[in-house]
């Protein structure tokens, strides 16, 4: 109920001529109708009725804009012939979930010259053998049966997502055309890593030749001042051996003396 009054409320403070959706999904009926849906809906484009416990579409009022029309989860039996009465320009039908059985109850929607999408899902005319083949040929106007069409290829989710991909194959085309920027990057960045690992390369030499370099240096000066360390020890050494000769020499002299 409380549903039901808030949609209501809803109704009666906006103006229904400007309303183009309407979703009345769970509100129960009364009698076959919705309480204040009525012809002066004259805009409405989608009318989604679902589980609202219809028994019949007698009292649905004339919508001639309406495009889809969802009333799944419901108990119609019959009574097809008035949508092409009152809701002339349907594109897409739900009647999933109802209780239609045979084909000749189907047949009524064969008026409905714009009918592109039609909705038996877990209806009992689903069970019946071709079924499939078999409302593809009564209704040759629609495209697509329970979301598919004959060659199995699912339906769209929505036109608003056709146009949404129209658009964003055209920002692809417009860039291809302009040319990704993000390719003239990769090869700067290239460009600049490869320079970077040839100055690193260049350096790296660099450094190692003049690190060996003063290892050499190094090493001949350690050579010069072990060579010259090594005269001076054997000039010492001949002194003092000159000196140890001469020393017995005075002596025998000062003996003599």
């Amino acid at each position: 109920m409380e549903m039901k009054k808030r949609i209501i409320l809803e109704l009666r403070n906006r103006a229904p001529e400007k309303v183009t959706e309407l979703v009345l999904d769970n509100c129960r009926s009364s009698n076959g109708e919705i309480e204040g849906l009525s012809d002066s809906f004259k805009e409405l484009e989608f009318l989604s009725m679902a589980n609202v416990e219809l028994t019949s579409l007698a009292k649905l009022p004339t919508l001639s804009k309406l495009r889809k029309l969802e009333l799944s989860d419901n108990v119609i039996s019959g009574g097809l012939e008035v949508l092409a009465e009152r809701c002339p320009n349907l594109t897409y039908l739900n009647l999933s979930g109802n209780k239609i059985k045979d084909l000749g109850t189907v047949e009524a929607l064969q008026n409905l010259k714009n009918l592109k999408s039609l909705d038996l899902f877990n209806c009992e005319i689903t069970n019946l053998e071709d079924y499939r083949d078999s409302i593809f040929e009564l209704l040759q106007q629609i495209t697509y049966l329970d979301g598919f069409d004959q060659e199995d290829n699912e339906a769209p989710d929505s036109e608003d997502d056709d146009d949404e991909e129209g658009d964003e194959d055209d920002d692809d085309e417009d860039e291809d055309e302009a040319g990704p920027p993000g390719e003239y990057e990769e090869e700067d960045d290239e460009d600049d890593g490869g320079s970077d690992l040839g100055e690193g390369e260049e350096e790296e030499e660099v450094g190692l030749s003049y690190l060996m370099k003063e290892e050499i240096q190094d090493e001949d000066d350690d050579d010069d001042y072990v060579e010259e360390g090594g005269d001076e020890e054997e000039e010492a050494e001949g002194v003092r051996g000159e000196k140890r000769k001469r020393e017995p020499e005075d002596e025998g002299e000062e003996e003599e003396d």
